[in-house]
């Protein structure tokens, strides 16, 4: 599939499926696009949408069939987008260190794909309201989904989850407590985390 170069192509684009219950429109809204008048729209789509049906089928179908329906706050970011948003501090990182993460169709300096959005789960911030409650999100999904890495953040515990071909199962947060949950190697990255999230539904698939 081309990008787009008219209004019905673009219609046509965002109808592409990635799952039972998303599609590429769901992700393709920018605060940053919108409001400085840059198109976000992938220059490979079709590299855009496999990443998205991988992010999609594997890991937001599974939350949102066990939690209820997801708040998507951002997805696919083009690399033109994401380029101004890191030149203008807008919490943007580089486009090396975006690719395969918020830019969809773009590999990363290995030739992996992968794929992010940033979510919240209206059911964790209605029945957890205590600090440090988004953990117990954490490690369910550290034990049930195979995510690359979550990255937390403290406005309603939205967060970044990535899928990606080579996952780093890697577990970041800007909540309290700050820094590194788990990451491979340290000592609390094996094993059964259930007695953490002790209450929560069993995983629908």
């Amino acid at each position: 599939m081309r990008k787009p170069n008219s209004m019905k192509g673009l219609e046509d684009l965002g109808r592409a499926r990635l799952s039972k219950n998303f599609f590429l429109r769901d992700f393709l809204h920018s605060e940053i696009a919108d409001f400085y008048s840059i198109p976000n729209i992938p220059d490979d789509p079709d590299l855009a949408i496999e990443a998205g049906q991988h992010l999609c089928e594997e890991l937001l179908e599974p939350l949102q069939a066990t939690f209820g329906r997801l708040h998507i706050r951002s997805g696919y970011r083009s690399a033109q987008v994401n380029e101004f948003g890191n030149r203008n501090d807008l919490n943007c990182s580089t486009n090396a260190s975006t690719a395969a993460d918020h830019i969809w169709d773009r590999r990363d300096e290995h030739g992996f794909m992968g794929a992010t959005a940033c979510i919240v789960i209206p059911w964790l911030i209605d029945t957890h309201k205590n600090e440090g409650d988004w953990q117990k999100l954490a490690w369910w999904i550290h034990d049930k989904l195979p995510y690359a890495s979550l990255c937390f953040f403290p406005t309603l515990w939205a967060f970044n989850i990535q899928w990606h071909e080579r996952p780093t199962r890697r577990i970041m947060s800007y909540v309290a407590p700050r820094g590194v949950l788990t990451k491979p190697g340290i000592a609390n990255h094996d094993g059964d985390h259930s007695a953490l999230y002790e209450g929560f539904p069993a995983l629908v698939r």
